[in-house]
């Protein structure tokens, strides 16, 4: 009978355990940064109902991680006769699309050929960021894994933490030998129909690993800093304080507190081109936090305005600041017509923050580079967009009327040919038929390559006009008044 209570009450013990682990944990949630690459044994030495088991046991393992690169990255790669990489580090940015595929997985079936399914993992393991931490995570049954202990001790060497959960008829001396130190939380050995009850345990071990306790400098100028971290306060559990100083420069150190759910500060006022050291202290009094730390150096200070004035269609002034000739060695312009002509350069000292850049083609967009070389060898540049005008399009130059016959008269002209396409002329014509009706206007347009035209029935002192015509425009024309005759009107 007590056998029997101690039966009950160990099973209500795992039940209201795995109850808990249902939640999830807010510890998780953004707190790790890492990539976990899940080793599911697939073969045919796994029941069907051993390998469903796992796959849930793997849902609810991962499913409090945030996900993607900055978080967590999860691959799953199947062990059978041959590897199947089920999906890589880079497909799941979110819980949805994780669970989703998780829940899809089918069985290979087939021989346990674990060999050379960790040929495969070391390839995505060691071909991202090194400083970046890795897991491996064997799912088996541990039955004849074949000879993994080189493969797995290849990964070690090369930063990878190994964690092993097996059924109960596993190889112990085996996992023994292939999982990272230390055994107690990274090597587990549980009976299928159990295995929720270490779903915490093992989540801890994980994130033990992955947890990203770094302070990182997210952004720089010349005289600010913004610093982010993984947070490990709550509001009402405790406060940071950060403390930063100039390295190699006689300065006090400034500190400042902040709450305790904050994950980034902005430090200003910063000395350009100067290296700082900054420490981030979380305290409370619930448990000692590691101080995190992180050396940066600011900008040198360089240009922060390019302008461009006195546009003409064949030249542009481009100015800058603010001027540094202590600083500065010397100032290039570089500019072209964009975006693929010719880059012309010109060199300037320091002591000079405007020129004048002639010789450019009228109505074109050019890309200005302005670039400062500063006396420690560092270099910094701005581009802005300029247009030249529109030229102005050639006038008429000459234009004569030649009385000929009643009524009419020859109209001769002179322009510049270059880009010509025609000419339009206008004058006020008179009704043959009736010469008391009011005149009207007529106009006609005539090729390049006329120089002259007879018009008839001109009205008495017809306004007669001629304007070059071009492919951008009209030109300026000129307009001649037809003397009066007499005896047009007989």
């Amino acid at each position: 009978m007590m056998g029997f209570l101690l039966r009950c009450v160990l099973l209500w013990a795992m039940l209201q355990r795995s109850k808990t682990q249902s939640a999830v944990p807010a510890t998780a949630l953004n707190c790790c940064e890492g990539d976990v690459l899940l080793l599911l044994d697939s073969s045919g030495s796994v029941a069907n109902r051993e390998f469903s088991r796992l796959l849930h046991f793997a849902t609810i393992l991962l499913r409090p991680f945030s996900l993607g690169r900055g978080h967590v990255r999860v691959g799953l790669l199947q062990v059978g006769t041959n590897p199947n990489l089920e999906f890589g580090l880079d497909v799941h940015n979110n819980q949805e699309s994780l669970q989703k595929a998780l829940q899809s997985v089918s069985q290979l079936q087939g021989d346990t050929n674990t060999k050379a399914a960790l040929r495969v993992a070391q390839g995505l393991l060691t071909e991202t960021d090194e400083n970046m931490p890795k897991v491996l995570l064997w799912l088996t049954d541990g039955v004849e894994p074949g000879d993994v202990g080189g493969a797995m001790a290849e990964l070690k060497a090369q930063g990878v933490s190994v964690l092993a959960v097996s059924t109960v008829h596993g190889n112990y001396q085996v996992l023994q030998r292939a999982v990272t130190p230390p055994l107690e939380s990274h090597l587990y050995s549980v009976d299928i129909d159990d295995i929720d009850i270490i779903t915490e345990d093992l989540r801890e071990a994980i994130i033990k690993i992955i947890r990203a306790e770094r302070l990182r400098v997210v952004d720089l100028t010349s005289h600010s800093a913004v610093l982010q971290w993984r947070p490990v306060l709550k509001v009402d559990s405790g406060y940071y304080e950060i403390s930063y100083n100039s390295l190699g420069k006689a300065g006090p150190e400034t500190k400042r507190t902040l709450s305790g759910n904050s994950n980034w500060v902005e430090l200003t006022n910063l000395q350009p081109d100067t290296t700082y050291t900054a420490a981030l202290h979380p305290e409370s009094n619930q448990r000692l936090f590691n101080t995190l730390s992180v050396n940066f150096t600011t900008h040198v200070l360089g240009l922060t305005v390019v302008s461009v004035s006195d546009s003409g269609s064949r030249q542009i002034r481009v100015s800058w600041g603010p001027l540094q000739p202590a600083g500065v060695q010397r100032y290039t312009v570089e500019y072209g017509a964009f975006p693929s002509g010719e880059v012309l350069t010109v060199t300037l000292p320091s002591q000079q923050n405007s020129t004048l850049l002639t010789g450019l083609q009228p109505g074109t967009q050019y890309l200005v580079t302005v670039s400062a070389l500063h006396r420690n060898g560092k270099e910094r540049a701005m581009s802005v967009r300029a247009c030249t005008q529109e030229a102005a399009l050639p006038a008429l130059s000459d234009l004569q009327l030649i009385p000929v016959e009643h009524q009419e008269v020859q109209v001769a002209w002179q322009a510049n040919q270059e880009g010509l396409e025609g000419y339009w002329l206008s004058w006020e014509r008179q009704n043959p038929h009736n010469y008391t009706s009011k005149a009207s206007i007529s106009s006609l347009y005539l090729p390049a390559s006329s120089r002259s035209t007879r018009l008839k029935h001109l009205a008495p002192s017809s306004r007669v006009c001629v304007s070059p015509v071009y492919s951008s425009g009209r030109g300026e024309g000129l307009c001649c008044t037809a003397e009066r005759h007499t005896d047009w009107l007989n």
